[in-house]
């Protein structure tokens, strides 16, 4: 078969999540797990998630709503969303 051996299990989706936007694996369950609660009904797996964000090309990492709503915009997850949560302090009004 291939060079992977019994011992090595398949990653994880949060490891591989973690490896990709280079975060530790707390923060990529959180990102997974806020992910999926930002559907209101029918939740995403994480499985379903992780193929997503490897096509995609992020440049910086997504919030976990931000993530739900490109699963909903690019059809993969076309269910209805919570409202998005608060934002603390919108960027773009902040200045130094």
């Amino acid at each position: 078969m291939g060079g992977m051996t019994s011992s090595q299990s398949k990653p994880k989706p949060y490891e591989r999540i973690a490896k990709i936007f280079q975060i530790s694996n707390e923060s990529a369950k959180y990102l997974l797990n806020h992910a999926q609660k930002s559907f209101k009904d029918e939740k995403p797996s994480h499985a379903l998630i992780l193929e997503f964000v490897e096509t995609q090309t992020y440049e910086f990492i997504p919030t976990p709503y931000d993530l739900a709503l490109a699963l909903k915009e690019n059809g993969i997850w076309d269910y209805e969303l919570t409202s998005p949560p608060p934002k603390l302090a919108d960027e773009e009004d902040v200045y130094f």
